[in-house]
């Protein structure tokens, strides 16, 4: 047997197939698990999917919390990481050193 994915919604174990799509049982949340893969990939400012080991530019200045320092607009930015949380972008900056970037504040080169 198959192991189902939870329910996003609510977390549920016991979601059930119904034809394409998956349902939960215990809050009636219906969701089709490709769309969901999809949904939940970072996408860059203009809706670009991100991967790691991408390159990016800032599109906006960003103060660096804790420094006077502030990473300019087209500052280029290679190798980046993906991971969980607030910030979703790990990378390091030349200059300023390593930092945590929201999707939100780049575009993909």
């Amino acid at each position: 047997m198959s192991e189902l994915p939870p329910c996003p919604k609510c977390n549920s174990p016991y979601s059930y197939e119904d034809g394409a799509l998956l349902i939960c049982p215990e809050c009636a949340h219906e969701w089709n698990p490709a769309q969901a893969a999809e949904e939940e990939a970072v996408r860059d400012s203009v809706g670009n999917v991100l991967n790691d080991g991408d390159t990016v530019t800032v599109i906006k200045d960003l103060k660096v919390k804790g420094s006077s320092s502030v990473v300019k607009v087209g500052t280029k930015v290679k190798n980046i990481r993906l991971v969980e949380g607030d910030h979703d972008i790990d990378c390091k900056i030349d200059g300023i050193g390593q930092m945590g970037l929201k999707s939100e504040f780049v575009r993909k080169v």
